[in-house]
């Protein structure tokens, strides 16, 4: 598709928006857009056509491009200067889905709603390394080499901060608050 891109076919830009959109939005919306996560995407798209010409042939387009909505949101996020708790980028992250159906058993319910809160602020307390490559990996449910290539870090290095990052929730989270 890329191919067609530069070969001066439009529609087939049009085609990658479409696809990759919604990871975008999740994208930014997680790592602390919030209200102008669309913004945030509509010019990471606007910057990924314009640096199409940099585009690694035979390289994933979904971790280029992610690697470019990060960017741009950390730059909006920086010039707004705004504090997002994790709690909003995670409501903003599921669009305003019931996390727990409306259906379940209210024990049930509370249950992981107090599971759900503890999580979120455990992640809180995070790195930024540590929260962005569990955001990736994770929230994002991208695999490994995704995450390596979104975030530009080696392989080695997201297991390694995947490691940590995972043992410090475990540290942070109350006994049993761990989610199933």
């Amino acid at each position: 598709m890329i191919a067609r891109v530069r070969a001066g076919q439009p529609e087939a830009f049009a085609e990658l928006v479409r696809a990759h959109t919604g990871i975008a939005l999740r994208a930014a919306a997680a790592l602390g857009a919030g209200p102008d996560a669309e913004d945030v995407v509509q010019q990471a798209f606007v910057k990924a056509y314009c640096a199409l010409g940099r585009f690694r042939d035979g390289a994933a387009f979904r971790p280029w491009l992610l690697s470019i909505v990060a960017n741009e949101t950390r730059n909006t996020v920086r010039a707004a200067a705004r504090t997002t708790t994790l709690a909003g980028r995670e409501a903003a992250l599921v669009g305003g889905e019931p996390v727990i159906p409306e259906s379940a058993d209210p024990a049930v319910a509370t249950l992981e709603t107090e599971r759900r809160a503890a999580l979120l602020a455990a992640l809180e307390k995070l790195s930024e390394e540590h929260r962005l490559v569990v955001t990736y990996r994770y929230l994002l449910e991208m695999d490994e080499r995704e995450t390596a290539e979104a975030l530009g870090w080696p392989r080695g290095t997201v297991k390694s901060r995947l490691n940590r990052a995972l043992r410090r929730l475990q540290r942070l989270l109350p006994e049993g608050g761990a989610p199933a």
